[in-house]
């Protein structure tokens, strides 16, 4: 069988980027006995400011795009129909405030340690889209450390440190200086990028060729 390693490029404050993820493992269920996949979530940070306040997020987003709220409503809303179709929980996403999310970036460096990257990610994605919850918040952040199956008192002991702060920060630096400015990006081997988070069947359909020319190469 095909080898295939993804470095998922990504924030826990970006809705295409829990699409993304939830449209590449229906991918992989397509190419289930073709390919096979490991995955490394590598950090981003769309609102790096670590003194960032965070305000409720359709006027946030409304400024940033140049749009007005009610557009940014509508748009939010049709995220939150394509995140159903999906089995994600993003029925908090209109009552969200923006959020700096360095310190879950650093509990999901942590969290590979144990294997449960995804398992991480996911928890954190859920109490951002999900319970609209502040993901810069050392309670919420170990809610979701144990929703994840995780020990909260080993991540307060990572919380409160500056553990994994250089890795995430070095690994930001890393792909801006790439190129990527946008996430999600799936880079594939170190060699291939898919920008953006694709339908199921051209993020297949893409893998699948890539397997290929690395198989041929």
């Amino acid at each position: 069988m095909r080898q295939l390693h993804i470095d998922l490029v990504s924030d826990i404050a970006c809705p295409w980027c829990a699409i993304g993820y939830a449209r590449l493992l229906e991918a992989l269920h397509q190419l289930e006995g073709k390919v096979q996949v490991s995955l490394s979530w590598r950090a981003f940070e769309l609102n790096p400011d670590p003194d960032l306040v965070p305000e409720p997020i359709l006027p946030a987003l409304a400024r940033k795009y140049g749009r007005t709220e009610a557009e940014m409503q509508q748009s939010q809303q049709q995220l939150m129909e394509i995140a159903k179709g999906l089995g994600l929980n993003f029925s908090g996403m209109q009552q969200r405030n923006t959020s700096n999310t360095f310190n879950g970036h650093r509990l999901v460096k942590w969290a590979a340690g144990f294997n449960q990257q995804s398992a991480m990610k996911l928890a954190l994605f859920d109490a951002y889209f999900g319970q609209a919850e502040d993901v810069n918040n050392k309670a919420v952040l170990l809610n979701a450390v144990q929703a994840a199956g995780l020990d909260p008192v080993q991540a307060q002991a990572v919380l409160d440190s500056d553990a994994f702060a250089a890795e995430v920060r070095a690994e930001e630096a890393q792909y801006q200086n790439a190129g990527i400015q946008s996430v999600p990006a799936f880079i594939i081997n170190q060699q291939y990028l898919i920008s953006g988070a694709r339908e199921p069947e051209v993020l297949a359909q893409a893998l699948e060729q890539i397997a290929a020319e690395i198989t041929d190469a």
